[in-house]
């Protein structure tokens, strides 16, 4: 293909891949397979790789993430985002009845299930997503555009035909099955838990680097319309039905009654359903269907009074905590799990619950033999509530850590900073198969084929004894084991060699050191360069960076004093894995300059401009002050160009920039 052809394919891809992912994410109709999907989207990547201005600004590869923010600028919302009045009982849904039926009698309203997630105002402009923000104080939020555009659900663009400009308000959520393996990582890691799914959406909507946010595989139910231009409507209902015209996920449920019973049974049979929903809800939202009623009822200082939402209580069920179990994770740690007597709890039978550690259980006073309420927490993780202390009886026993592993019968020892005990033996195979599922993951090393089940079984069998024994695997062997065959061999091996080139800062994370994530992984590898060079640096070294503290500087140079983690890197040095840290940068002509980017750039986008900055030494700041060194202001810019004014910031245009770049453009 010629230039012009292959700018023709981006824009052919970019409208596919953009109507298969509304197929799959908001209508659940998928029309072509997960490969496929992935085809096109790698050909889409390397063709914008190869023409980056001829990326479209609803170009799904957006979603990855990538933008890291130093702060999340402020966004006042056109409409405010006003919180709901909460009802308890079925008499408070009567009492808020009547009141709007003496003003309104044949009103209707529209119950809706109650998303527990983050709220969250969406802005488009001639169909382009243009800004995200959080509600805030439901008058002012914060802008977290860059990671709501890693939520595969939210649409870049909207189909031809949309408003010229349309502002819609959902709840990004974080599904109960994203909740509980996410859970499940970090306690792996010894790392806190989240609390709920709310929690946990909340704190992954607000990192200030979107590739964490792309990672936690969250999603959106969009609930109202807040503004629209170029469109009427006369009922709540018809705006649900266009909203979801345009291409956003709804609530599954949102049905029009005229009787405040059929309203209120309507509320018993949703949540009658709770355990049945991918995401967790804690309540429904009863609302007038009427825009012209809604309009005459107005609002108190704090919630319309037009709406209300029903609080449905957590269930919770009492049994016997009949032992205590413990599950050895992959950094080591012990973790303490409760072995109930079954008893269906939110739509399941519900036999283990996690104790997360010693801490907790001596906090709530738990021993074997205990009567405990049990919930779910987001509908889906067991956990123990409480002791019912007037329930227990003569023979409770106390329970106290195990000395030694329980796996490898090695000693174990507490944490100083956490609550936490762990297995110092590194080759404890419970700690192998975990670390090696780690070190094989998407954000690691990324090798395809190798799920959980394969890692556990090759472990199981002795193929692997180390991350390193990955790149000595036999495949004529295994082309000759069940559920394998010549191709499937192959396919693996070729993963396998293809992740012999992971860039450095994926191979530091991939080694699974405690507190070393991603973003630290990216820190380390750019700071140190080569893996020789990283292993051998001391704690002062270490400490001496900006984002590295006391307590991560221990653990790695704790990591590097083991042999046995010595002998894992030469081994993977041996095997041809990368261990140089391959820089994009072209030159330091920006360094110690911060740019800041507002309106609408013509020959390049943001993202590409930020590149351009960064690979250049700059810096990419999302707000004015005086440390600013020049904000670079394109067409129809904003209060960020006023502030640069104010402040007398250098102001630059694109044809001044790419004179800044010159010949490196």
């Amino acid at each position: 293909m010629n230039k012009q052809e292959k700018i023709e394919r981006i824009k052919e891809l970019t409208a596919l891949l953009n109507y298969h992912s509304r197929k799959y994410y908001t209508e659940d109709s998928p029309e072509i397979s997960d490969y496929e999907y992935d085809m096109l989207s790698r050909e889409l990547v390397s063709l914008e790789e190869e023409i980056p201005e001829a990326r479209q600004p609803d170009s799904p590869t957006h979603r990855v993430g990538g933008e890291v923010l130093k702060g999340f600028s402020q966004v006042t919302h056109t409409v405010p985002l006003e919180s709901l009045q909460d009802a308890f009982s079925f008499d408070e849904i009567r009492a808020f009845d009547n009141r709007v039926k003496q003003a309104f009698p044949n009103a209707e309203y529209v119950v809706e299930l109650k998303i527990d997630g983050l709220s969250v105002a969406l802005e488009y402009e001639n169909g382009l997503f243009i800004r995200g923000a959080t509600r805030g104080d439901g008058t002012v939020g914060e802008d977290i555009t860059a990671n709501l555009r890693t939520v595969k659900s939210i649409p870049l663009s909207l189909p031809e035909g949309c408003p010229s400009r349309l502002i819609v308000r959902g709840e990004v959520y974080m599904p109960k099955k994203t909740f509980a393996k996410l859970n499940e990582t970090r306690e792996d890691n010894g790392e806190s838990l989240f609390a709920n799914p709310r929690n946990a959406a909340a704190g992954s909507l607000r990192q200030l680097d979107s590739k964490v946010t792309a990672s936690r595989m969250l999603d959106i139910i969009v609930f109202n319309l807040q503004s629209v231009e170029g469109a009427e409507f006369s009922t709540h209902a018809e705006t649900l039905d266009f909203i979801k015209k345009m291409g956003f996920p709804v609530s599954p449920y949102y049905t029009v009654f005229n009787n405040i019973e059929d309203v209120i049974s309507e509320i018993s049979r949703l949540g009658e359903m709770r355990s049945s929903y991918a995401f967790d809800i804690d309540g429904a939202v009863v609302k007038v269907n009427s825009l012209a009623m809604r309009s005459e009822l107005g609002s108190t200082a704090k919630a319309p009074k037009w709406a209300v939402a029903f609080k449905y209580p957590p269930e919770e069920k009492e049994t016997m905590l009949e032992d205590i179990q413990i599950n050895v994770g992959r950094t080591g740690v012990l973790t303490p799990l409760a072995k109930l007597t079954p008893v269906l709890l939110a739509g399941s039978t519900v036999a283990r619950a996690t104790l997360h550690n010693k801490m907790f259980i001596a906090e709530k006073d738990i021993r074997i033999g205990d009567i405990v309420k049990v919930r779910k927490a987001g509908d889906i993780i067991p956990e123990i509530v409480s002791v019912v202390k007037e329930k227990r009886n003569e023979g409770t026993v106390e329970f106290r850590m195990p000395e030694v592993c329980p796996v490898c019968g090695s000693k174990v020892v507490s944490d100083e900073d956490t609550p936490m005990v762990r297995c110092i033996n590194s080759e404890c195979p419970a700690q192998l198969t975990r670390s090696i599922i780690h070190f094989v993951s998407r954000d690691a090393m990324d090798i395809e084929g190798f799920g959980e089940q394969n890692v556990e079984r090759f472990v199981n069998e002795g193929l692997i004894t180390s991350a390193a024994d990955l790149y000595k695997l036999d495949y004529g062997v295994i082309s000759q084991m069940e559920g394998f065959g010549a191709v499937s061999a192959d396919n693996l091996r070729n993963a396998v060699e293809k992740s012999k080139n992971a860039n450095l800062d994926r191979v530091i994370y991939a080694l699974g050191i405690r507190q070393v994530g991603q973003k630290t992984g990216s820190i380390l590898a750019a700071r140190f360069g080569t893996m020789k060079s990283f292993s051998e640096a001391s704690e002062e070294e270490l400490t001496a960076i900006d984002e590295i503290g006391p307590v991560t500087a221990h653990y790695i140079c704790e990591f590097f004093a083991n042999p046995h983690n010595i002998s894992l890197i030469e081994g993977l040095g041996s095997a041809g894995v990368n261990m140089t840290y391959r820089s994009d940068k072209v030159s330091d002509i920006f360094a110690g300059m911060t740019f800041v980017l507002t309106g609408t750039l013509e020959s390049f986008t943001r993202d590409e401009a930020s590149a351009m900055i960064t690979k250049r030494g700059g810096k990419v700041s999302s707000s004015v002050s005086k440390k600013t060194t020049y904000v670079l202001a394109g067409s129809e810019a904003g209060s960020k160009l006023t502030k640069a004014q104010t402040l007398g910031v250098n102001i630059i245009n694109e044809e001044e920039f790419l004179g800044m770049v010159g010949g490196d453009a």
